[in-house]
């Protein structure tokens, strides 16, 4: 779990620069930020939806997943816990909750979590993750400039969901193969342009409940193998 745990401390180190830098940049500046993030993660969203190796498998996976989220309310109580925090951290901030929801499902969505946090428990090398660390610190940084402390808040479920993942890596390692993979990434690319979007306030997508297609993408491909359509 040392890559996790590095990742972890470096979206709390760079949100605390962010927030440092927030209190010298004017509402409009942060507004504009905070826009422009929500264009370049739609952008990297695309980037990641264009490795689907089966559209078929993507569109069931997301359709169950939705139906999954929504009957378990994964938003809401993501949300929840949000204002859990806000009411004990947050002093007021109105943004405490859009930037934790927002800071959670980036830093938690894509490949970089699962296969570096497998990679990470199966042989102990945590490359992958530095690099993840990187990419999030800087977004952790921008993030919480521009929506304040809730960011720093997201380490939390990144602690928690990658060390999963590294702790039940040798379960894992058997089901997850290279095309396997590319769709995960491809659905994790969809709903992190989703995530854009909703940053941009061009709609308001409920990502999180979108998140149990992520878990059914390998179901459903030996679903799929096994009934020989794939």
């Amino acid at each position: 779990m040392t890559g996790t745990i590095i990742n972890a401390a470096a979206i709390i180190g760079a949100g605390l620069i962010g927030l440092t830098l927030r209190k010298g940049i004017p509402e409009n500046i942060s507004r504009t930020m905070q826009d422009g993030l929500g264009v370049l993660i739609i952008i990297i969203g695309i980037q990641y939806g264009l490795k689907a190796d089966n559209l078929a498998v993507i569109g069931l996976s997301l359709t169950l997943g939705a139906a999954v989220g929504e009957w378990r309310q994964w938003e809401t109580r993501l949300e929840m816990l949000g204002e859990k925090l806000q009411r004990r951290f947050g002093n007021g901030d109105s943004s405490f909750v859009k930037g934790f929801v927002s800071a959670t499902l980036l830093f938690c969505i894509g490949a970089m979590a699962v296969v570096g946090a497998l990679e990470d428990g199966l042989t102990g090398n945590y490359q992958i993750l530095l690099v993840k660390s990187m990419l999030d610190g800087i977004f952790s940084m921008l993030f919480a400039a521009s929506m304040g402390v809730g960011v720093l808040f997201s380490a939390i479920p990144v602690l928690l969901y990658q060390g999963a993942i590294s702790l039940g890596a040798g379960f894992l390692k058997p089901v997850l193969t290279g095309v396997m993979l590319d769709n995960i990434t491809a659905l994790g690319g969809i709903l992190i342009a989703g995530l854009g979007l909703n940053i941009l306030g061009v709609t308001r997508i409920r990502v999180a409940n979108l998140l149990p297609g992520i878990l059914l993408v390998p179901l459903i491909m030996l679903l799929f193998q096994t009934l020989s359509w794939y």
